[in-house]
């Protein structure tokens, strides 16, 4: 069990996050869902290290974790990111094997499930949108970190492709790996997600299964709906 404790970011006078708080479980594909604007890159990019917390702990089974034990646990991949643009989409996978320690044994069924073995021999820069996105998923899947941060995973994809990659992560979950997916669109959430932190203007308003989550609206509107979208909007 990780636990994020008390997490706060400031921007000079700007709140990012206030007082964050949640529990990561093994094995448990988590949904954090809000607005733009509402700190979800920001809470990601604290969690993977890349911008220092203001105030908070991360802990793991109660003990405190250091920026380097977090980078043992986590795997952040941002959105928008187009790494390594000369390289192939083969290398990147190769590189995220050899270099980071990840799982060669996983690698074709990876390519198989996400469908980029036909952008193997692409350089990455000259992926399109949706191409560069499962392209990412793949490094982000075959990284050796039990904890996969995925910030707007479904980002790029049509209906179709979501759905696919939707299944891809449920079934990687499955196998013992815990992913934590910032979504933007709440129908791609409800598709793939145990659990959900709903986040707005950087506070946690919201943690549970969609029926925890449910019963907390229902008893603040009278009115109670199994529909994520009418439930955030209720919370928030």
């Amino acid at each position: 069990m990780v636990r994020v404790e008390h997490l706060s970011k400031r921007y000079g006078r700007v709140v990012a996050l206030d007082d964050v708080s949640f529990s990561i479980r093994p094995g448990e594909v988590l949904g954090l869902i809000g607005p733009n604007g509402s700190g979800k890159t920001t809470l990601f990019e604290c969690l993977g290290g890349v911008l220092p917390a203001d105030a908070g702990l991360v802990t793991r089974d109660g003990a405190p974790l250091t920026p380097r034990e977090r980078t043992s646990i986590f795997f952040y991949l941002p959105d928008a990111i187009a790494p390594w643009p000369a390289q192939t989409v083969g290398w990147a996978l190769d590189f995220t094997i050899g270099f980071l320690g990840g799982d060669a044994a996983r690698r074709d069924d990876v390519v198989r499930r996400l469908d980029v073995e036909r952008l193997l021999d692409s350089r990455m820069g000259t992926l399109s949108k949706g191409q560069r996105k499962r392209a990412l998923l793949a490094i982000g899947l075959l990284a050796p970190q039990p904890m996969l941060l995925a910030d707007e995973p479904f980002d790029g994809l049509d209906l179709r492709q979501s759905r696919d990659v939707a299944a891809v992560l449920r079934a990687y979950a499955q196998t013992g790996r815990t992913l934590f997916l910032s979504i933007h669109q709440i129908s791609d959430a409800a598709r793939v997600c145990d659990r959900f932190v709903l986040l707005s203007a950087g506070r946690v308003c919201g943690e549970g299964t969609l029926d925890e989550l449910s019963t907390i609206a229902a008893s603040r509107s009278k009115d109670r709906s199994s529909d994520l979208e009418e439930v955030f909007l209720a919370l928030t």
